[in-house]
């Protein structure tokens, strides 16, 4: 898969199937709209392109109007977005950058300077409730008479319902919020996870007897926050199991910066005790134990992590029980 960051490729002659959207998560109902496009993609000898945000237009509406509370809070890392969109086969990604020029394009110059002249689309698909350019005065019925003017099919995909659910991104900011993990990966399809680069810490956990591998998470609101029984991939040969705070760590500094720091149950052998720097880790969220808590003392903290340590050990055994 191609990633074009920042810039709309050079057009091609053999022209492209589009999507427009955020695919924050990349939950079922993205995955359905694009194994849509990449039928009508093959079908017409096109390639499949998806057009996406960074940072997501909302976020940078709320940083606009001075209140950044507003934005929505974030499911998934760009790393994570860009490696499901490969996964789910797609053979480009364009990843404009929302800015004031973006956000003030009227539609139908979007369409005819970014659509046509830019992308040469021949085809595309978006979802019932799109909408785009200026003060989002772009719709579907605009866009589909504009495609019979100038050449190009449009399709709509109606919602994505899961045991009578409608999927969504919202769906599933609500789901993690509440940390029903069960009923967010039933709409992501596969457990919420996150990925990235094991970075260095300020080392306390080693120092409380808790050795954690941390992971930063970008952005200042995620969609999880709390302490999680989680698996971690990338360590060893297997999914190791584990426990791990999602949060900015308000014991010890509350700086506003959200941490993944990850404590495994079991350290591979092998690996040694500065092995996981550097190294892309996967891990999955399974189940939520509690909120972050702020705790009086080190000692209390170090009290509180063994306490999880327990917990995560106690929900692994319920998990491989009898009748699992």
């Amino acid at each position: 898969m191609r990633v074009h960051r920042g810039h709309i490729p050079d057009p091609s002659g053999a022209g492209c199937a589009l999507t427009i959207g955020n695919f924050d998560g990349v939950h079922r109902g993205h995955q359905a709209m694009l194994a849509l496009l990449n039928n009508e993609a093959r079908h017409r000898g096109l390639r499949s392109v998806v057009m996406s945000f960074e940072p997501h237009p909302r976020d940078w509406f709320a940083a606009r109007a001075g209140q950044p509370e507003l934005a929505p809070r974030r499911i998934a890392t760009l790393r994570d977005k860009l490696q499901e969109l490969e996964r789910c086969g797609v053979d480009e990604v364009v990843l404009l950058r929302f800015d004031e020029a973006l956000a003030s394009m009227p539609p139908l110059a979007f369409i005819e300077d970014v659509l046509v002249r830019r992308l040469n689309t021949r085809y595309v698909l978006v979802g019932d409730d799109f909408r785009f350019g200026a003060k989002r005065a772009g719709d579907y019925a605009l866009l589909d008479a504009e495609g019979s003017r100038l050449g190009f099919d449009v399709a709509r995909m109606m919602s994505y319902e899961v045991h009578g659910l409608r999927v969504s991104s919202s769906a599933v900011r609500e789901a993690l919020a509440a940390g029903d993990m069960t009923r967010a990966a039933r709409l992501l399809g596969r457990p919420y996870a996150i990925t990235g680069h094991v970075v260095h810490g300020r080392k306390l956990g080693r120092d409380l007897g808790f050795r954690t591998l941390n992971l930063r998470f970008p952005s200042r609101l995620p969609a999880a926050q709390g302490i999680f029984v989680v698996q971690v991939h990338g360590l060893a040969d297997k999914p190791l199991p584990g426990v791990a705070s999602l949060g900015v760590r308000p014991t010890v500094e509350d700086a506003g910066r959200v941490l993944l720091e990850v404590h495994c149950l079991e350290w591979p052998a092998g690996v040694a005790i500065d092995g996981g720097y550097a190294r892309i880790l996967q891990v999955d969220l399974l189940h939520k134990l509690h909120d972050e808590l702020r705790y009086p003392s080190l000692e209390a903290l170090q009290a509180g992590i063994a306490k999880d340590v327990a917990d995560a050990r106690d929900w692994f055994a319920r998990a491989s029980g009898p009748g699992r």
